[in-house]
């Protein structure tokens, strides 16, 4: 009976067609008992005889990989697989998998509450009110304003689809330029510079890798609107946490918000010092049960095909099935 490791914790808290998925198809199913992404010291006690690993932010690194002699899947619980060493795994003909499309409305959602949270400064008017004050701080509309998108990928386009309605103007960043959607939704393609220069809104929504590593550092920083706002619901990664902290501290921006950090959960990030300037959030981006549900039966869905030897349909990296031939 094959082994699979469930680390994912929205995944193993919910009860649903995404747990029935891996019983009905007979494994042995092994979670552990820590409450958040796990190490790699950690992981390496869990994995040692599994078949497969179905993983959320837990570090699956090469010498996790390496210690799982057996291991032929890694299934992410999500899109991004930065927590995940693509290269180890497919040099040992180890399959991962991730879940497209699962969650691009929860997050994009997620983007739109953080914009209309730091706008109209709910965090500071919440406190104000339970502490029994009656303060108030000036926000600013949407209306007029305009939205700069670093990625318009799905979540980016989602973001699209639900600002419409705000009679916002919108700018984008992207290599890959989806011309047709960008002609149908009045989004007009710039450089990096020129949007962080006229966007009174930057929200990030590209892939975190080795060349979009502090994407967002010093000199994009000081290339922001005087005022504006950076909200990140992508990678924490992404972001210069130092410069964001100083551009933050100096006045140079209004606020940030964010979902994600380079750290997490960001214990030593000097972001936290900064009080209502910044609304931050656990990485809850994607956690809907909507999304949690349809993302888990996705995640199981890809362990049961390449345990069976199907291709998965979220399959990220193909040639691992030419190092395990």
């Amino acid at each position: 009976m094959p082994k699979v490791l469930v680390t994912a914790r929205s995944f193993r808290k919910m009860q649903g067609d995404h747990w029935r998925v891996l019983q009905d198809a007979g494994y042995e199913i092994i979670t552990p008992e820590q409450d958040q992404p796990l190490k790699e010291a950690e992981m390496i006690s869990l994995i040692g005889d599994v078949e497969a690993v179905l993983v959320g932010n837990d570090a699956v690194t090469e010498n996790v990989i390496a210690a799982a002699p057996h291991l032929k899947v890694i299934s992410k619980h999500g899109v991004g697989v930065d927590n995940v060493d693509v290269p180890a795994a497919t040099h040992a003909g180890v399959v991962v998998t991730n879940t497209p499309g699962a969650n691009q409305v929860a997050v994009a959602e997620m983007t739109v509450a953080l914009i209309m949270a730091l706008t109209r400064k709910l965090a500071y008017h919440d406190t104000v009110v339970k502490s029994g004050g009656w303060s108030r701080i000036i926000g600013t509309e949407l209306a007029g304003k305009t939205v700069g998108l670093v990625g318009l990928g799905r979540i980016g386009k989602e973001v699209v689809l639900r600002l419409e309605g705000f009679q916002v103007k919108f700018l984008a960043y992207d290599v890959y330029k989806d011309n047709t959607f960008a002609a149908e939704h009045s989004v007009r393609f710039v450089e990096l510079n020129e949007l962080l220069a006229e966007s009174d809104i930057v929200t990030l929504h590209a892939v975190l890798t080795s060349d979009t590593q502090g994407f967002i550092g010093e000199k994009e920083l000081a290339h922001m609107k005087p005022g504006a706002y950076l909200v990140n619901t992508a990678r924490g990664g992404l972001v210069d946490e130092e410069a964001l902290y100083r551009a933050l501290v100096e006045n140079r921006l209004a606020g940030a918000g964010l979902d994600v950090f380079a750290e997490e959960p960001p214990i030593n990030s000097p972001l936290l010092q900064l009080g209502d300037k910044v609304l931050l959030a656990p990485h809850l981006g994607a956690q809907t049960t909507e999304t949690v549900l349809r993302m888990g039966k996705m995640a199981a869905e890809n362990i049961v095909q390449v345990l069976k030897g199907e291709r998965p349909v979220g399959l990220v990296n193909p040639d691992a099935y030419l190092m395990a031939g």
